[in-house]
């Protein structure tokens, strides 16, 4: 016997062939590969030592890729969608303004023609005022023998035309008040306005209306109670009822009140009947 016989080997034992296993695993470009080698007591002998199989794992790259491209186009979508609403929002304010600019310049130019219209239609009751009061010196309205008006007799004239003159004659000599329908004071379609309410007949408030009312007459076929006014039809600024005789009644102005007056001093521009 050897002197070291005795002594345990410190070497492994081997292991058998048909126990063995070794793994191979690699990565490359995507691809899992699996190897397997080894001996096997049932192998055949032709067979290779070590056989290897491959497994083909997807490659995440195109998914990427595909989930980029949707989330970039949705968010291009959803940025033109906002942009979009953007413009329309600022098209709907712009359009706002211009309204409201377009009908605070209506209402000025309304509120200026207003005045001008006023401005004129006051000028123009001012010069007949100015005319009736000049004419007014230069002409007699009393009779010499009686001191009353020289008013024409209405005893010729009936039924409403009467009543139209008889009422004028007993306001000659009253107040001019702008504005004013009686019983005290008139002004000029005020009086007319009165005097023909005693017959039912309503007549508009001012001299304008008054002169297109009823039937359009010539100055050379007048008949006693027609109404005379002065300026346009439909713009007139003065109006008086004839009474006959070449004369009419009207409230005149402040300086002479309800008078009776001669046509040749201020001849009319026309006359309406309405009786």
């Amino acid at each position: 016997m050897s002197p070291i016989a005795h002594i345990p080997s410190h070497r492994k034992p081997r292991r058998a062939a048909s126990s063995t296993r070794a793994l191979r695993a690699g990565v490359t470009g995507g691809i899992l590969t699996l190897a397997v080698a080894g001996t096997s007591v049932q192998a055949n002998a032709t067979e290779p030592a070590a056989a290897e199989s491959t497994l083909e794992m997807p490659t995440v790259s195109d998914a990427l890729a595909s989930t980029a491209a949707q989330t970039a186009a949705a968010t291009e979508e959803a940025a033109f969608g906002y942009e979009l609403q953007a413009q329309q929002d600022d098209a709907a304010d712009k359009a706002r303004s211009a309204a409201k600019k377009a009908h605070a310049e209506a209402v000025r130019k309304a509120k200026a023609e207003e005045a001008r219209k006023a401005a004129e239609r006051r000028a123009k009751e001012k010069a007949a005022q100015e005319r009736a009061s000049r004419s007014s010196e230069r002409t007699s309205l009393s009779s010499p023998s009686t001191g009353s008006p020289s008013v024409p007799s209405s005893s010729t004239a009936t039924g409403s035309v009467a009543t139209v003159l008889n009422f004028l004659q007993a306001q000659v000599g009253k107040a001019y008040v702008s504005g004013a329908t009686g019983p005290s004071a008139y002004d000029c379609s005020g009086l007319t306005m009165t005097a023909f309410k005693q017959i039912g007949i309503s007549l508009p408030r001012v001299s304008q209306d008054q002169s297109t009312v009823g039937t359009q007459v010539s100055l050379n076929a007048l008949q006693p109670g027609d109404i005379l006014y002065w300026g346009g039809s439909g713009s007139a600024y003065h109006v008086a009822v004839y009474i006959g005789d070449g004369k009419f009644i009207g409230a005149q102005n402040p300086s002479s009140g309800v008078v009776v007056r001669d046509m040749s001093y201020d001849m009319p521009t026309g006359a309406v009947r309405v009786l």
